[in-house]
Formats: C-alpha cells, sequence, structure tokens
C-alpha cells in the first residue's frame, strides 16, 4: 500500500467491513447431504487444545538492522541453509529516517515486494538488495514485455526450496494490475478474508512462480514461468499460492493454497480456499503438478475445474503460513481471524487436512484508528523442537512479533 492508498482506508475499511458483517463469517447452513461434501468444515480435534496448555508473549515490532521501512506480510522460507522473509509493499522512510516510527508524514516511494534474511533475533531482519542509499528494491522483478509497470503488485507468499544441492528455490506470486479505488476494495477485502467478490474488474492477472537462486549469496529471482509472467490465470483458475506455500520437510512435496477464481460470484462462493502440489524438484514443469479434488476424489493431474466446498480445503482463511510442528506431531496453519484481530491456530494430519477448528492464542490491538490485522507467519527456525512457536502478524504496515509455548 502506498501512503495515499493507507489515507483511504479508512472509506474503503468501512465499506468492507459493512459487506464481511453482512455476509456470514461461518459457512453457510446446510442440509445432512451437503455437509458430507462440505471438506472445509472443521473435522477431528485440534491438537493444540485437546492435549496441550500454551502461554503466549509479545515481544515486539519487527525491524531490520540496516534498513528503515514500513511493510506488511514477511513470509518465511528456507535456501541454503538460512532463513528469509518475503515482504509486500515496502515503504521507504523518508531519507536520513533510521526508526520507521519517527518517519516523516508523506509518500517517499516503495517497492511491490522485498526479501530479507532472518536472524536468530525474531525481532530483527537484514534487509537485501539495497539500492547506494539503503532503501530496499524490488525482490520480484517487473516484465516491460508483459505491459507490467510499477503499478502492477505481486502478492508473494513463502519462499520454498526446490533443491537443497543447487541451492535453488521458488516463490509463488500474483500478478496484479493496481487499479485505483476498486483495487484498494478489493485488497482489503482479500487481506481480511482471502475472499473476493468484485470479479476479474480489478486487475488480478494470475498466479505463478519464479525461479530463486543464491548471486552473490543473495536470493534473487532469476526466471519467472509462463508467457505472461504466470501459469494460472485469476478468472478461470485458483489463484495458487496466494493464501500460503509451504515446502514439506516430511516428503518431497511443495504445497501451495489460493484463493477461488475471480468468475466466482458471491461471498461464500468465491471465500473457498485451493490446493495443488508438485514434487520440489518438478516446481517449475506445469504438467507435474497435481491439484486437490476433495477428500472424496483425492488428487488429480487434472487441474481443477470445480470450485465448491467439496474441493476446497478451508474457507475464509486469509493469508496465513503452514508449518511441521515436530513437538505437536501436525501440520499447523497460522492465520488471522477476519474481524477479530484473533492470531489462531488450526491442526491437521496431513497438508491436505482435514483441518480443524481454530485455537486463539493471542488478540492483537490494531495500530491506528483505521489500523488493520493480517496474515499470519510461523518462524519454524527459532525453536525447531516445536515446543514453542514464533509467530509475526502485519498490524498496519508493521510488522508485530508474539511467542506461543505448548506444555
Amino acid at each position: 500500500m502506498t501512503l495515499s492508498s493507507l489515507a483511504m482506508r479508512a472509506v474503503t475499511v468501512l465499506i468492507v467491513l459493512s459487506q464481511v458483517a453482512a455476509a456470514r463469517i461461518s459457512p453457510p447452513v446446510l442440509t445432512r447431504s451437503q455437509e458430507d461434501l462440505d471438506n472445509t468444515r472443521p473435522a477431528g480435534v485440534n491438537i493444540i487444545s485437546h492435549d496441550h496448555t500454551f502461554t503466549t508473549n509479545f515481544l515486539g515490532l519487527q525491524l531490520a538492522n540496516n534498513s528503515a521501512s514500513h511493510r506488511d506480510l514477511g513470509f518465511t522460507g528456507q535456501l541454503g541453509g538460512r532463513w528469509y522473509a518475503v515482504y509486500g509493499d515496502v515503504l521507504w522512510c523518508a531519507p536520513g529516517v533510521t526508526d520507521p516510527a519517527k518517519d516523516s508524514p508523506g509518500f517517499h516511494g516503495m517497492v511491490r515486494d522485498a526479501i530479507s534474511l532472518c536472524t536468530d533475533d525474531p525481532l530483527v531482519v537484514h534487509d537485501l538488495h539495497l539500492d547506494i542509499v539503503g532503501r530496499q528494491q524490488q525482490f520480484i522483478p517487473f516484465h516491460t514485455e508483459w505491459g507490467e509497470t510499477g503499478d502492477f503488485g505481486f502478492g508473494g507468499t513463502s519462499l520454498v526450496e526446490v533443491d537443497s544441492e543447487t541451492n535453488v528455490g521458488a516463490v509463488f506470486y500474483l500478478v496484479v494490475k493496481i487499479l485505483p479505488g476498486v483495487h484498494l476494495l478489493l485488497a482489503v477485502s482479500i487481506e481480511l478474508t482471502g475472499s473476493c467478490q468484485n470479479g476479474n474488474k480489478t486487475g488480478y492477472r494470475g498466479a505463478g512462480i519464479a525461479k530463486v537462486q543464491l548471486l552473490d549469496g543473495i536470493p534473487t529471482v532469476t526466471h519467472r514461468f509462463g508467457d505472461r509472467g504466470y501459469w494460472w490465470d485469476a478468472d478461470s483458475t485458483a489463484r495458487y499460492g496466494d493464501v500460503a506455500a509451504f515446502r514439506d520437510p516430511r516428503s518431497e512435496y511443495i504445497y501451495a493454497w489460493g484463493g477461488a477464481p475471480m468468475k466466482i460470484k458471491g461471498w461464500v462462493d468465491s471465500s473457498y480456499v485451493y490446493q495443488c502440489r508438485v514434487k520440489a524438484t518438478e516446481a517449475f514443469d506445469l504438467a507435474r503438478y497435481e491439484y486437490w479434488w476433495g477428500r472424496q476424489m483425492g488428487w488429480k493431474s487434472e487441474s481443477l475445474t470445480t470450485f465448491t466446498a467439496e474441493t476446497a480445503v478451508m474457507w475464509m482463511s486469509g493469508q496465513g503460513q503452514v508449518v511441521w510442528n515436530d513437538y505437536l506431531g501436525c501440520y499447523v496453519f497460522v492465520r488471522l481471524g477476519p474481524l477479530s484481530n484473533d492470531v489462531l491456530l488450526r491442526t491437521a494430519p496431513l497438508p491436505e487436512g482435514p483441518w480443524s477448528d481454530d485455537v486463539k492464542v493471542f488478540t492483537a490491538t490494531p495500530i491506528g484508528q483505521d489500523g488493520m490485522t493480517y496474515a499470519g507467519v510461523a518462524h519454524p527456525y527459532l525453536d525447531p523442537s516445536g515446543r514453542s512457536m514464533v509467530i509475526s502478524y502485519t498490524n498496519n504496515n508493521n510488522i508485530e512479533v508474539i511467542k506461543v509455548a505448548f506444555d
């Protein structure tokens, strides 16, 4: 978001909140036969609430030790034995400012996404790809041959490792033509709920993947796949990767979750989340991807064409992050609840679910009158045992951090 767009959030947030409040915040009431085909409803038990107690501590704001900016997202991923955070819109501070809290008013420039090196301190990252005056530069490059300019955005999620021997990774992203007014409303809607109901008048082009390599020790995008820089057209296919992406340490696979196609109308139907997977070593071959067709049909090489509660895995999740937790012995999806500012954890025996209900581990306090909280992020490298989880989230273009300890 630009600072000018942040000023407009007071209007757009009110519109979106009224739409969300008017819609159902839980899936619609179904008949028994329909419930049998709704694979998004909670199933089983949440291992956290069933087998454990927990305590949560607020740690503070995450800042860079070599740059100053306002930012959001920060999804984490591993490459070459180190962990990195992929941020969304990064708003530069005024020249000479070293503390974002002391930034001067106005817009000082931005990039649509950036990458930073994580450290052993969850409140400190080291920004990468800095220019000569110390401002972060664009991580996912624009391509003018595809018509992309500075008014295009890339909704990137976690960096995923493709080949540990050659230090090759990938990043999923959503190509968006930023349209004044309309896109702002959609962006706020998706940040809150993960859903879209405005059709493809919004500038959403498609979801794609890029190769990431270590050049001079720094993760760098070296190739974007697809004739127009993406594989999955946003109008007709799920937006794979715009909700979450995950390299499963217990299998050969990379998993990606994405929202419904833009052609899907209505708040309920447009709020479902769909899933694909691919063997990590085959991540750059679209023909090798498999798509989840629901628990009744399982994984199929045929691209998903039926978008219903039966073929979906979640509903109205918002953006988040999936990790495997050794201590809990399950997969955990970290997210924030729409309207509630709650940090929520749900668990599953497999990446495709079935997912349990949510457990609230923290309630954030929005910064500013029109502040928003969204995008749950896990930092599993800080405690490989899994006995605790460090979690970050966006609070009005600030990254806040908490730590959840399991008993």
